[in-house]
């Protein structure tokens, strides 16, 4: 990524260019990226291509505005922190279900160099921390998304909770962006991935949270008060625009017309 990918990167978040790569600044990034980049998994049901490289994940965040899933948006977030001077390593890790851990490449954070040490960041998970976590803390993690800690385990893995439950287990050997292709392309296409069976969009605001899933709007206040309407069917686009300033030329539908194949993408 060159400077003016970089500046365009970070007008797209409303963030300055930071005056060095230090904790301060990641923590501002974070919070800014969280903020104004949905996670959103409409390209699926819209028949859109997902392809995990530089260029194409730049012209979809920056150039359309549009959000993402977790290999989208922390690949997207790694190459910018990569370009303002930060050492990033991508990770992989297997999101906890009923069952336990998921597959393999389940899904991608980032493990964050500073000064002040390393941090776990993840812009790409949801509902999540606001703030990057400290990598190697063992305590308790306050933070405005809910308390965390990061627990090792007998294989060397580290084990992310949230308010006490197992959110994601990470491997802790470093990856590049195209070894996730193959989980991305189980996530766009099983039966079993809970992206084919759902819409969602959803972005932390300054208050709380807003989320449109299929034609839900959920709207959280600071005080967690939950605000929740139907769509209708000629809002949906409107809506899109008014609460994460996308621009869609139709509404996706579950079930609609998806791209397919490994080399396209949680």
């Amino acid at each position: 990524m060159d400077a003016a990918a970089a500046d365009a990167y970070l007008d797209r978040i409303g963030a300055a260019r930071p005056a060095s790569p230090d904790a301060d600044a990641l923590r501002a990034l974070h919070l800014r990226h969280l903020r104004t980049v949905p996670f959103e998994n409409l390209s699926l049901h819209l028949g859109e291509e997902i392809v995990l490289a530089e260029q194409p994940l730049l012209d979809k965040i920056v150039g359309a505005r549009r959000g993402g899933f977790c290999y989208e948006l922390n690949g997207a977030f790694a190459m910018l922190l990569r370009a303002l001077g930060y050492e990033v390593e991508m990770l992989s890790a297997r999101v906890f279900g009923p069952d336990g851990p998921g597959i393999p490449y389940d899904h991608l954070v980032l493990c964050v160099s500073t000064p002040d040490g390393p941090w776990l960041a993840d812009v790409g998970f949801g509902r999540h921390s606001h703030f990057p976590l400290r990598w190697e803390s063992r305590a308790e993690q306050s933070d405005p998304g809910g308390v965390f800690r990061i627990e090792e385990t007998a294989e060397e893995d580290l084990d992310v909770l949230r308010d006490g439950s197992p959110q994601y287990r990470i491997e802790q050997r470093p990856r590049a962006l195209e070894d996730f292709e193959v989980g991305c392309w189980w996530h766009r296409t099983s039966p079993r991935s809970h992206f084919t069976q759902s819409l969602v969009c959803s972005r932390l605001t300054e208050t709380g949270r807003v989320t449109l899933s299929g034609r839900t709007l959920v709207i959280t206040g600071a005080d967690g008060v939950r605000e929740e309407r139907q769509v209708g069917a000629g809002e949906v686009l409107a809506a899109y625009r008014e609460h994460f300033g996308m621009v869609l030329e139709r509404e996706p539908v579950v079930g609609g017309v998806r791209a397919s194949g490994p080399g396209t993408e949680t």
